[in-house]
């Protein structure tokens, strides 16, 4: 099944269509804080432990956490924001199942750990008074949160106002929400956990869900594994277009990761000067001069052409990339690079199976405002994924891919270690490879975000180069179905 985000008023949605289908809200409740108490007791021992619990039905949570944990013979005590006497609703209902030791927040911070239940992923404003203080105080090494750490944004990943918990562990319910997979909030949550409360599949289903966590059960289906008779010419050709002289290993660190990902055939389209560079350096890879209409040439004939790594941003080059953005029909493109570059700002729209490849700078040349008039990554990539037309993947901590349709997955594979010149001219040749063997273009980019992420976990001392040797064992890993 793939990892399917919700939003926050879609597990509103789904809390209130369970209750239509005759499980009430109460019971939803009392499911998830017996999971959470759950996830504790399989990753602590029983220590001194408060539950902090907020006004609301994740304060409620919290209660029921109180009342599981005590079962099971932990020494816990509630701490509450709001007097027992000011809930209603579930929370209430919660509360007065607990006999047992309550203190109103506020006092000295006492205990081993510390329970998070004070509010949920739907908070809309920024903590302040003694949930400030504890969020601040509190190291997250003895902070289990549920739901999110207090103070994070569910549909962002952003602590409001600048100010939030922070877990070692999060249980969450459902499905994960945005916060869990977007940067800064999948930070904050640590381990991230997703327990089933017993929402029936087909309320869930009923969402629509178009956001997933970016795994192989998203993309595996279309993965293109060689059958027995399998020859190169049947495994798709990528071409890669190169810049001139000195300005020649992005476009072969993208055609080795064209060839690496498992593309048959792969050609190097260079300028005269730099014909001779390549040559000394390139094997399996073939090379073409690229002249008068040679890259026009390729995206008719080819699988895929990767346009963009050290490519050039002189005015002949823009010409040469214009002639192929016209030409048709084609193959689909991965524009990276200095290829975005010469697009900006964007203006006209692309094939739906192009995938553009920006980080955050060549992201807000080409759509100057959206990312910062959007509520969230996942919002901004969308709307120009529309507006393009085609893939739009923007690259970062928290890569989001995002289709024309609406389809959207966030990456959260890799490390900080990735962050070294030319990483992501092997992604770039990644996807052209993926694209050449026909798989479809939503599928090759996350396929290939992963496996790069992957990669990249190998973490000190990684090289660019290093990517391509350690996707061997990555793809050996994958199931062949």
């Amino acid at each position: 099944m793939s990892a399917a985000i919700i939003t926050v008023a879609q597990m509103r949605a789904i809390d209130a269509a369970s209750a239509k289908a005759g499980i009430p809200t109460r019971t939803l409740m009392e499911n998830a804080g017996c999971a959470a108490a759950e996830a504790i007791v399989r990753r602590f021992s029983p220590r001194p432990t408060a539950i902090l619990c907020g006004p609301g039905n994740n304060g409620g949570d919290g209660w029921v956490v109180a009342c599981a944990l005590r079962e099971q013979g932990w020494p816990v005590w509630v701490e509450t924001l709001a007097p027992r006497e000011a809930l209603v609703g579930d929370a209430a209902s919660a509360a007065s199942a607990w006999d047992g030791e309550v203190r109103r927040i506020g006092g000295p911070v006492e205990g081993e750990l510390f329970v998070d239940a004070l509010f949920g992923a739907g908070l809309t404003r920024a903590l302040g008074g003694e949930a400030a203080r504890l969020a601040q105080q509190l190291p997250r090494e003895r902070v289990v949160a549920v739901d999110v750490p207090s103070g994070v944004c569910g549909d962002t990943g952003k602590p409001l106002g600048g100010v939030s918990f922070r877990a070692a562990l999060t249980v969450t319910f459902v499905r994960k929400k945005p916060a869990h997979a977007l940067m800064p909030g999948r930070a904050l949550c640590g381990e991230v956990v997703v327990a089933d409360i017993g929402a029936p599949e087909s309320v869930v289903a009923a969402q629509a869900i178009s956001l997933w966590e970016n795994t192989p059960s998203l993309w595996l289906p279309q993965w293109r594994w060689p059958g027995a008779e399998a020859h190169k010419h049947v495994r798709g050709h990528a071409f890669i277009a190169s810049g001139p002289a000195t300005r020649t290993g992005a476009a072969r660190l993208a055609a080795r990761g064209a060839l690496r990902i498992g593309a048959g055939l792969v050609t190097v389209l260079a300028p005269c000067d730099a014909l001779a560079e390549h040559a000394a350096q390139l094997d399996a890879i073939m090379l073409r001069e690229a002249k008068g209409e040679a890259l026009v040439d390729a995206a008719r004939a080819g699988g895929s052409l990767v346009i963009g790594p050290a490519f050039g941003v002189e005015p002949d080059r823009r010409g040469a990339l214009m002639s192929v953005l016209a030409a048709a029909p084609r193959c689909p493109l991965v524009l990276d690079a200095d290829a975005l570059t010469l697009l900006a700002p964007f203006e006209r729209m692309l094939d739906a199976r192009d995938v553009l490849t920006p980080h955050v700078g060549e992201f807000k040349r080409l759509f100057p405002a959206l990312l910062e008039s959007s509520p969230s990554r996942i919002e901004a990539v969308r709307a120009a994924a529309a507006r393009a037309g085609c893939i739009v993947l923007l690259k970062g901590p928290d890569t989001v891919i995002a289709a024309p349709d609406g389809r959207a997955a966030v990456n959260t594979t890799g490390s900080p270690f990735l962050a070294t010149a030319g990483s992501g001219d092997v992604l770039a040749g990644f996807i052209g490879g993926l694209l050449a063997q026909g798989m479809g273009s939503f599928e090759a980019a996350a396929a290939a975000v992963w496996l790069h992420g992957k990669a990249g976990e190998a973490g000190p001392g990684l090289i660019a180069e290093d990517l391509l040797e350690l996707l061997p064992p990555l793809l050996r890993a994958l199931p062949p179905d």
